[in-house]
């Protein structure tokens, strides 16, 4: 009997830039011209049945123009498209267009297409580079940043994934003037997560700033921006693979990812956030972690932004509590929330290591189906 050890430790830096800026797809080329990729002069664009003629095209044709070989993959819009069925249309598609280990995808789109594409990019070829320029403002605060990628499947969502950081995030804020007002609200219920949970001056700018976010007025917008990623990042630089501290950005989340799959997909993301972020700041209130002040302003916020603060009545309530049990955050099959702490602070427990406390479920069904 013999026993061979492989050495493999090795450090990898997978630093990158987030430009936040007004129409950047010629920073985009400028960056690839100057070596964002090194080398690579094949790339693919993938983005969704929206964003397809407002963006990705002319990106297209930018590579085109700039000499490098640049093809198109759209899929339809909607987060029901970010299924495996898709991702391996989109791999097929690579390989019937003759990409290789030599290509790199630029994903241009919301949430669902970089998440999708960031998953392709870590598992087509054994892991290509890849790049996002994100055209909403949900991807701007959360999926665009962070290296999380994931697809849903009919059981639960986001649970089959990989961590794999982008070469660089381009956050175009001259996009969020094409979004219909239903999907800015969206994307502000992931901003106000942020605030929640780290900087109660920030909540209540945001609140005092909401018609201004609403307007797509640059420097309001810019100031969000640049809020999220510096929040993500102080997060994601000391747990990027989520073994204890990333936990928090899951607040609102374990009742917001359910709500999301048993609606069916007619909540968007972000609405279904809303609806969690009320939820825990009520179960919070009842074990002492946040007084109804705080319940009174996170239901106000969330008028002002245009989104939900309570379950639809089509929602299903003992369906919801099912789906609890497939949120990641479960251990030992018992529900776990992360709450926050007043406004602007995160609750901790066991001296500090864990962010989620379990919560048995007929507290939880007693708070949110009452």
């Amino acid at each position: 009997m013999s026993v061979i050890n492989l050495e493999l430790k090795k450090v990898v830096d997978d630093s990158y830039d987030i430009e936040i800026g007004y129409e950047l797809e010629q920073t985009l080329i400028d960056d690839i011209n100057a070596g964002l990729v090194n080398k690579i002069k094949k790339f693919v664009v993938v983005t969704d049945s929206n964003v397809e003629k407002l963006y990705a095209t002319k990106i297209v044709s930018m590579l085109k123009d700039n000499g490098y070989g640049a093809d198109l993959i759209v899929f339809p819009a909607g987060e029901e498209s970010k299924t495996r069925q898709v991702k391996e249309y989109v791999e097929d598609r690579m390989l019937e267009l003759g990409h290789k280990r030599d290509s790199c995808i630029i994903a241009v789109g919301g949430g669902v297409v970089t998440d999708l594409a960031g998953f392709v990019a870590g598992t087509f070829a054994r892991g290509i580079p890849f790049i996002n320029y994100a055209t909403t403002l949900l991807a701007a605060a959360d999926a665009s940043v962070g290296g999380k990628t994931a697809v849903d499947t009919p059981l639960a969502t986001n649970l089959i994934g990989l961590f794999n950081q982008p070469k660089k995030v381009y956050i175009d804020i001259a996009t969020w003037k094409t979004l219909p007002e239903r999907e800015v609200a969206s994307g502000m219920a992931e901003t106000i997560k942020h605030a929640a949970m780290s900087d109660s001056e920030f909540f209540d700018y945001l609140y005092e700033n909401m018609d201004a976010v609403f307007a797509i007025d640059n420097d309001v917008c810019t100031k969000v921006a640049e809020f999220n990623c510096k929040t993500k990042y102080q997060v994601v630089m000391k747990d990027e693979k989520e073994s204890g501290l990333r936990e928090i950005l899951n607040l609102g989340h374990t009742v917001g990812r359910a709500i999301e799959t048993v609606s069916g997909y007619r909540l968007l993301h972000g609405e279904a956030v809303a609806i969690g972020l009320m939820a825990q700041v009520r179960i919070g209130c009842a074990l002492g972690f946040a007084a109804q002040e705080d319940v009174d302003k996170m239901k106000k916020i969330l008028e002002k932004a245009k989104l939900p603060s309570e379950i639809p009545e089509y929602i299903d309530k003992e369906e919801l509590i099912k789906k609890l049990y497939t949120d990641k955050k479960v251990r030992n099959g018992e529900l776990r929330f992360v709450f926050q702490k007043g406004t602007g602070a995160i609750m901790s427990f066991d001296d500090g290591t864990n962010f989620a406390k379990p919560i048995h479920e007929d507290f939880v069904r007693k708070i949110i189906c009452e």
